[in-house]
């Protein structure tokens, strides 16, 4: 995973990410921290309170990760944030890293 890659030779930071991706799932599961969905492109950005403990990983990264894992806060946080947008999460945009700076005002392309 994109998230990985710089990581792997680096023990540090693969602990790091890992310990990210854990405090998200707790966040999710307290509900300190959201999934918000484009209405235009099915995009996805976790807002809240794991945007300050985030130790530079990337929403696209932590998806995948918590989704690799089956994880079922954040398929919960997924479906609340459907329900609350009117749109469905679109996995090939947010795989094409698809994102927003800004707790979902604007959206940009990966970069």
């Amino acid at each position: 995973m994109p998230c990985d890659t710089a990581a792997s030779n680096n023990a540090r930071r693969k602990r790091a990410i890992e310990e990210s991706i854990a405090r998200l799932r707790q966040s999710l599961a307290a509900g300190t921290t959201k999934v918000t969905i484009s209405r235009a492109t099915g995009a996805l950005v976790f807002t809240g309170q794991w945007q300050e403990q985030r130790d530079g990983v990337a929403d696209v990264c932590a998806y995948r990760k918590l989704s690799a894992a089956g994880s079922p806060e954040l398929r919960q946080a997924i479906a609340r944030a459907e329900a609350i947008s009117g749109s469905k999460l679109n996995r090939q945009v947010v795989e094409a890293g698809v994102h927003s700076h800004d707790g979902g005002a604007t959206w940009h392309a990966g970069h």
